[in-house]
């Protein structure tokens, strides 16, 4: 790996590390926004009394309109400015936060989570991509990198925890109100601190190429997602070829036009296509098996929600220090040797799993969190810093959109084949120990989920609720094992992957590259180099 004379020239200064704090308050805000929702739905429910449907709406909408428009917002800050784009983004989140705060029903919130949705896809990769852009140097950018991953890690699991302090004192608006004083500083500093980076020479925006972006991400993410949640059926597999279809599509109009959205050149540089495939296999890990952890603490353990989402925090420690720390390991070893001994890692927390019990120590799970999250957080460190390395200045927005449409993509597979696996597991093991004689519909709440078993299990009589508690906790323990052994198989043949596809990987770009024009920030009262 050979870094050009003008990256290694190029050193950050304190602005630079100044405005990579203040890019961290939308990064930690979308972050967060993915699961604040986790403890205000009942407290929404009873004000709004949305429908089933509606209630499901208000959980995804986000979650869809962000993938959905990722790779387009990381194509438009390429054209029109990717510091412009973030206060654009910054705005809309910001306004969109008072309007869901203040909801006055279901439809209402509902559309406040999309326009929500579409700011988070305009912060997300414009925070990376100007990470790329302020920090040319190789060490300084991994550093930022690793901070950046760290506190998007941190605010997915910080945002449970705050909700609930925020519900304890305050009404359910407060979990979206929370966002705007943070994106109000936003406003005010970014112009300040941030430098504004543009692709010259990018061309008109291609509003048809938008357009099939937006039809293969969504039906693909909704049909795995809806897999997930409730089994395979003809309407979902129906989406996923459809979404794959006008993907093709997509993929044939940008290898023809002269200013694609998507440069597909960049896929040609193992470094760049070798980091987004490694990248969704660790975020399918990660996701994909969060919702066992999650419910073991609340559902096998007895906690309440809220000591479910403060004991979840202790593994986040971990991935705090060991994200900065790979980065400094790999500064003096081949980050593919490294990024493969995380996946090793995350397979032994994975293996350590198999071993929870029932009525195990708390203290078992969170070990077992604790190695596969620190091995999987070195793997997404190192392979973010490792994408922005290998695309070209220039296309820094649309690498960093397609980082994250690929760790939406590994999200949702992660729930769909994970989940799976552990409901398969679950409801075979569970439907042998339920006692005979239960009503059809006892019998089919106990099968389907571990909350439904235990709802049943609190209105039988006698010692009935109790096997049935006993049988269904065990079941689901069950499950988790088969999800645990999945889950480190599938890490190990990421190692071998790693090793065998990025150890001859390039990650700076050649000195004979066009770069992004950048525009320089406002004077800021801050010292300078």
């Amino acid at each position: 790996m050979e870094t050009s004379s003008a990256e290694t020239a190029a050193k950050a200064g304190r602005r630079e590390w100044i405005a990579l704090c203040v890019l961290l308050l939308p990064l930690l805000l979308v972050s967060m926004d993915v699961s604040v929702l986790y403890f205000a739905v009942p407290f929404i429910s009873r004000t709004l009394q949305p429908t089933s449907t509606e209630q499901l709406w208000i959980f995804d909408i986000y979650g869809f309109v962000l993938a959905g428009l990722l790779i387009t917002m990381g194509s438009l800050g390429d054209r029109i400015g990717r510091r412009r784009l973030l206060l654009l983004g910054a705005l809309g989140f910001g306004l969109a936060s008072v309007a869901a705060a203040y909801a006055q029903n279901a439809g209402m919130l509902i559309a406040a989570r999309a326009v929500l949705g579409v700011g988070g896809a305009t912060l997300m990769p414009s925070t990376l991509a100007l990470i790329r852009n302020m920090f040319h140097d190789e060490k300084q950018r991994g550093t930022a990198v690793a901070v950046w991953s760290a506190v998007t890690t941190g605010g997915i699991a910080l945002g449970p925890v705050l909700s609930g302090l925020l519900l304890n004192h305050f009404w359910w608006g407060s979990v979206f109100l929370i966002n705007t004083p943070a994106m109000v500083l936003l406003l005010v500093f970014a112009p300040l601190l941030v430098p504004e980076f543009k692709n010259p020479g990018a061309g008109r925006f291609d509003l048809v190429s938008s357009v099939l972006s937006l039809g293969a991400v969504l039906p693909v993410i909704y049909g795995v997602k809806e897999i997930a949640a409730g089994g395979v059926d003809l309407l979902r597999v129906l989406s996923i070829a459809v979404g794959l279809v006008v993907g093709v599509v997509f993929i044939r109009r940008q290898a023809r036009r002269p200013d694609p959205m998507i440069d597909l050149a960049m896929f040609r540089n193992r470094g760049f296509s070798g980091s987004i495939l490694t990248n969704l296999i660790a975020m399918f890990a990660l996701v994909g098996f969060a919702i066992f952890t999650t419910q073991y603490l609340q559902s096998v353990l007895g906690m309440s929600p809220l000591t479910a989402a403060l004991w979840s925090l202790v593994p986040s420690l971990g991935v705090g220090v060991a994200a900065p720390l790979a980065t400094q390991l790999a500064r003096r070893v081949n980050r593919a040797y490294i990024i493969g001994t995380g996946f090793l890692v995350a397979a032994f927390g994975f293996a350590g799993l198999t071993q929870v019990r029932a009525d195990s120590p708390v203290l078992v799970i969170l070990v077992g969190a604790g190695v596969y999250a620190i091995g999987l957080a070195v793997v997404m460190t190192l392979v973010t810093d490792m994408v922005l390395g290998a695309a070209p200045p220039e296309r820094a927005g649309t690498a960093s959109a397609l980082v994250e449409c690929g760790a939406e993509f590994g999200g949702a597979l992660g729930m769909a084949i994970l989940g799976s696996v552990g409901t398969a597991i679950y409801r075979h093991d569970v439907t042998g120990a339920t006692p005979t004689g239960l009503p059809h519909d006892a019998v089919h709440a106990v099968r389907e989920t571990l909350g439904g078993a235990l709802a049943v299990a609190g209105r039988l009589p006698g010692g009935a609720g109790d096997v049935v508690r006993r049988a269904a906790r065990t079941a689901f323990v069950d499950g988790m094992h088969a999800a645990a052994v999945v889950g480190a198989v599938v890490m190990v043949a990421a190692a071998v992957l790693a090793f065998a596809v990025l150890r001859r990987a390039e990650i700076a770009q050649p000195t004979d590259r066009p770069t992004a024009t950048p525009e320089p920030a406002r004077p800021a009262p801050v010292s300078g180099r």
